[in-house]
């Protein structure tokens, strides 16, 4: 048996499992092998039937009786079912789409099971539990079966693997077992270098895989989970670092600045910066003034003032004359997600040069327009222009500041100096990509990403380990807070009159539906949009029937959600019934209102994104949080919104409160459940962190580590830098 070989040499597999498995991401020996249990059945969390409650993951011992099979009454799923009974009480057994369990064991059996106690119909049963049999021993002799009479645990805790239609947790169990009796652990090598594992007391390769598949204790779990967290963790940061050791080879523009010039710049602004904001800046300007490029993410909240940050850096950018010149001017790239973002930076950026004279254009796909313009008007201060005569000036140089959606950066659009590029939300925009926009002469921009999604530091330290993190933690004076309502059932009516009032003022709202967690993207999209759908329909009919009502969702076409969001930007439309797919950054001042349907479904740090939706002028906002929460843990984590002070604590408080788990929107990022638990550890993080930047820096290649480096290569992060 070899490491890479498909399942199929080895295992009879039906079509059924076949497809299970592909839709698992199991197709060879080591695919099983690295799959790895989500759970085991805690020895600890032995409990005795009377005393079980619904909701439990438990291990209960105890006595068969009543083993039958039949098909449910409406589905005709075919299940098998019995009793497991002890000395303090009994309760029903039912495992779904596994009829054969009726026959695996028999009537008057001993067994241990582990599964979740479930509510139905007839009351309690055990769901799907899994099976130990454990001999004719007493029903009331705990300590014989789990202790050898000294306290230490001598029977193994059973592994859990996440199921799926045609593969049980026990099919995975048996083959996880016959692939490691087979020897094939004691032919891999570890790829992991030895002063590491020694270094933070890691179990080598083949011990961890035992471990985590048959382990004899929990201590021995735990060690097999933090070597493979950790390896996660810090094949990310590898990643991260070779991509920026490759990046920071190119040659930059070293921009100067004027320190007195800077200060009349900044001083023109209509506001004070913040220290946070000074702080960025001042960080900036000195990873600008360095040969090679900058490659730095600020974070901040809605309204933190990331835009006027990036025209501090685009003005120090365009005060610069290229290389060798005495004329002419350094350009900038500005790029934004959409359309709408890309118009509205423009527009700001006029705010911002307008008393300079410095040629600003914007690129989309609906246009093109540049500023200053002769025939400007006090309406309208820029001009249309033609994309042929955009991109001329843009080769020349003659326009240095450029916004634009991703068009801005097509081979189509060429630059004769570019010196920054700055991101909005585009953050996953990779260290290669960006070593696509240096010229063949080896200059390479500068760059600057920018995000209002708050995201946990030791999140952000893994993912964006290429990149210099900025935070601007610190709101303008002045500023207003949303304020934020949690909406029980009986409480809505209410709410719609409080909506209604501030409606009849001229004012907007925003309607988010709950993204519904379905395993087949497909499906799930089906389900956002008719929900988004529906509920539009009811508010027209049952609550707003004079407002403009429009929906807004992922199945739409790019084109037309833009529509949908210019209408709602203009007035048009009176309430945006959307999913969370309301793009961020999007400003709609007399949008002042965000109901959040069914809130207890998001995280913490994406109910504070959408609820930046609204914070977006002077009038006071409102967010509702339209919640069916039934548990006080999910009431309290709703009123955290009021009490933290910014999007990162909540996401900190998140992260705690849920579980890297369900931490909202970790799928995107390509991580496991298990990577994430590092992600809750910032000594973890900071340790592979620190481990792979000295690595990276020795070795860039990895040359020296040869399995490391094949071991790299077979992860394929790329995927993490998706667009």
């Amino acid at each position: 048996m070899q490491l890479h070989d498909p399942l199929t040499s080895h295992f009879r597999l039906d079509l059924t499992q076949k497809k299970a498995l592909s839709k698992l991401n199991i197709q060879s020996v080591r695919d099983v092998l690295f799959y790895f249990p989500i759970r085991y059945t805690d020895i600890s969390a032995l409990k005795n039937i009377g005393e079980l409650t619904e909701g439990d993951t438990v291990t209960v011992y105890g006595k068969l009786s009543g083993l039958k099979t039949r098909k449910a009454f409406k589905s005709k799923i075919p299940m098998a079912e019995g009793i497991i009974e002890d000395l303090s009480g009994k309760i029903k057994i039912i495992w779904f789409n596994q009829a054969y369990m009726a026959k695996m064991a028999h009537d008057g059996q001993m067994v241990k099971l582990s599964g979740k106690v479930t509510l139905g119909k007839n009351g309690l049963y055990l769901a799907n539990p899994e099976v130990e049999k454990t001999g004719e021993m007493p029903i009331d002799s705990h300590e014989s079966l789990f202790s050898d009479g000294s306290g230490s645990e001598t029977t193994p805790a059973f592994p859990v693997y996440r199921e799926t239609k045609g593969i049980t947790s026990r099919w995975l169990f048996h083959h996880v077992q016959k692939i490691m009796r087979s020897g094939i652990l004691e032919t891999m090598p570890d790829y992991l270098p030895k002063e590491v594992l020694d270094k933070y007391h890691l179990p080598k390769l083949a011990t961890a895989l035992i471990w985590m598949h048959a382990p004899k204790n929990a201590k021995d779990a735990e060690a097999a989970r933090k070597r493979f967290a950790f390896e996660e963790v810090f094949f990310i940061q590898l990643k991260r670092h070779q991509e920026r050791a490759e990046y920071e080879k190119n040659k930059s523009y070293a921009v100067t600045t004027d320190t007195s010039d800077m200060n009349n710049f900044v001083e023109r602004f209509p506001f004070a910066l913040t220290k946070a904001q000074q702080d960025a800046t001042k960080a900036i300007l000195a990873d600008m003034a360095r040969t090679y490029p900058m490659a730095r993410l600020l974070e901040g909240d809605v309204g933190s003032g990331k835009t006027a940050v990036a025209a501090v850096a685009a003005y120090a950018a365009i005060k610069n004359r290229p290389t060798g010149q005495n004329f002419g001017s350094l350009q900038v790239a500005y790029m934004a997600p959409t359309e709408i973002l890309a118009t509205q930076h423009f527009e700001n950026f006029i705010k911002y040069f307008k008393h300079t004279g410095i040629n600003v254009g914007l690129i989309t796909g609906s246009g093109c327009r540049k500023f200053p313009t002769k025939v400007a008007s006090a309406q309208e201060p820029w001009t249309n222009i033609s994309r042929a005569q955009l991109s001329k000036w843009i080769e020349n140089g003659e326009i240095p500041i450029v916004i634009g959606t991703h068009a801005l950066i097509q081979k189509s659009v060429k630059f004769k100096h570019l010196a920054l590029v700055i991101i909005d939300e585009q953050h996953r925009f990779g260290a290669l990509q960006r070593a696509k926009l240096a010229k063949k002469e080896g200059f390479a921009p500068h760059f600057l990403s920018m995000t209002a999604t708050p995201i946990p530091r030791t999140l952000a330290l893994t993912i964006y380990g290429d990149l210099d993190l900025t935070l601007l933690d610190e709101m303008p004076a002045g500023r207003k807070q949303v304020i934020t309502e949690i909406i029980p059932i009986n409480k809505r009516k209410d709410a719609y009159e409080e909506i209604k009032k501030e409606m009849a003022q001229g004012r907007q709202l925003y309607v988010i539906c709950p993204r519904i967690n379905e395993p087949d993207p497909d499906k799930e999209m089906a389900v956002i949009a008719k929900s988004v759908t529906e509920e539009a329909k009811r508010l027209k009919k049952e609550v707003f029937p004079d407002k403009e009502i429009a929906v807004l969702h992922s199945k739409m076409t790019k084109q037309k959600k833009e529509e949908v969001m210019e209408e709602f930007y203009s007035g048009a439309i009176d309430i945006l019934v959307a999913t969370s797919v309301v793009e961020v950054g999007v400003n709609v001042p007399n949008a002042t209102m965000i109901i959040i349907e069914g809130a207890e479904r998001f995280g913490l740090a994406q109910l504070h994104q959408l609820r930046g939706r609204v914070l977006r002028s002077s009038h006071q906002a409102y967010c509702y949080l339209f919640a069916e929460a039934k548990s006080q843990k999910t009431i309290d984590r709703l009123k955290a919104l009021k009490n933290a002070k910014n999007g990162f604590e909540l996401s900190e408080m998140d992260l705690a409160l849920r579980g890297a788990g369900e931490l909202a929107g970790t799928k995107q990022w390509g991580i496991t459940d298990l990577g994430m638990e590092a992600i809750k550890n910032i000594k973890m993080v900071e340790a592979a962190r620190t481990e792979a930047t000295a690595l990276i820096a020795r070795d860039p290649q990895l040359s020296k580590t040869p399995l490391l480096a094949s071991a790299l290569i077979a992860k394929n992060l790329e995927g993490l830098h998706f667009e």
